[in-house]
């Protein structure tokens, strides 16, 4: 079946605006409206055209790859087009009719409820580093709206008609030839209410629950990271499916290692007598672990020493990152004679003149800055 051109459909031009395609909508949308043309199926057919135009003309993108490409452009970028009946036509232009025209429009025909995937949930918890370090496992517990016990989720007895709607879900007042509809408050849009509501859930047909689960959290996780538990947020409506629960991580400080995505960082204090000499010495790691540094001979004030591979886990791969330890060296306050002695000799090695005037000071500097 060949379709249209969607400008002639509408009757305006290729660079009409969208006010112009607007306004040729709303004048054919008035001629055409079923409720004008009640039991006219050509003209029901005619607003479904029109709509269909209008739906694509009105959207930027969509009239763009219709203008390059036509009907098979918008098929091939997977739009659908065209409306199976009229009421799907009202569900997807209920903003546009308001806009169009100043209120809702409705054919009086109850929309059958669609199916509504449940509510996502959120739940945050607080890990340590070592728990973060290695993963972990917790039970956590939350609340969340769960199907009623006492009436299976139905809502109650002997289910009746709506007296307020006729069982139609709206209330629908005329306005002209057009009809203006708005959700039943006393069924909520259902069409029907419960002559004995279940005293549980007051009619709802759910009620919130505490629920209890483990859950693992993996190596690697930092402060903001998420983790999607399916299927565990609050129900569908009409056989939807539940909706997720989301779990967000947040990871506490370390009182001795700084993290910095998947790296570690800490400061040692290190004897001047190490920092000359080179020594290995053990530091305090994740959990009882200890880390072995080797600090190698002449090692200066505030050095960075890069330990590999013992940083944080990458989430999701078995690499990791490293450990960088900051050097501060610890000088002595005070020394005893032999001590003294001993950097004495030490001091004339390096040819320095402990005891100079004032000119040997001078050449001393000169010597140290060039």
């Amino acid at each position: 079946m060949i379709k249209k051109d969607y400008y002639e459909i509408l009757g305006v031009s290729r660079d009409a605006s969208d006010e112009e395609i607007k306004r040729a909508y709303r004048k054919l949308a008035l001629q055409y409206h079923p409720d004008r043309n009640p039991g006219d199926k050509e003209a029901e057919e005619k607003f479904k055209e029109i709509s269909e135009a209008y739906e694509v003309l009105s959207d930027p993108e969509k009239r763009r790859i219709y203008d390059m490409y036509g009907h098979e452009g918008l098929e091939g970028k997977g739009y659908s087009t065209g409306f199976s009946d009229i009421d799907e036509i009202f569900s997807t232009f209920d903003d546009i009719f308001e806009d169009l025209f100043g209120f809702r429009t409705s054919t009086r025909r109850r929309r059958r409820a669609r199916p509504r995937r449940g509510r996502d949930l959120r739940y945050d918890i607080e890990i340590t580093l070592e728990e973060a370090y290695k993963g972990t496992e917790k039970e956590i517990s939350f609340e969340r709206l769960e199907p009623c016990p006492e009436c299976n989720g139905i809502g109650g007895k002997n289910r009746i008609t709506c007296p307020s709607c006729g069982g139609m879900g709206q209330i629908t007042r005329s306005h002209g030839f057009f009809h203006i509809s708005t959700t039943c408050t006393r069924c909520n849009g259902e069409g029907y209410i419960f002559a004995e509501p279940c005293p549980e859930c007051r009619g709802s047909g759910v009620v919130r629950k505490k629920r209890k689960i483990n859950i693992k959290i993996p190596p690697g996780v930092d402060t903001g990271s998420q983790l999607r538990i399916r299927g565990e947020g609050e129900p569908g409506e009409y056989g939807a499916a539940p909706g997720d629960l989301f779990i967000v991580i947040h990871v506490k400080e370390h009182g001795f290692l700084k993290r910095e995505g998947e790296h570690l960082y800490c400061e040692i204090p290190v004897s001047f007598i190490h920092a000359i000499l080179g020594n290995k010495i053990s530091i305090p790691f994740i959990g009882d672990e200890e880390v072995e540094v080797e600090i190698p001979p002449g090692t200066q004030p505030e050095s960075i020493i890069k330990v590999p591979g013992k940083g944080m886990p990458k989430l999701g791969s078995e690499k990791r990152g490293d450990l960088f330890v900051k050097i501060h060296v610890l000088l002595p306050k005070k020394l005893t004679s032999k001590q003294r002695e001993l950097l004495e000799e030490f001091a004339k090695t390096e040819g320095i003149q402990l005891k100079s005037t004032q000119k040997k000071k001078k050449k001393l500097w000169e010597r140290m800055i060039h």
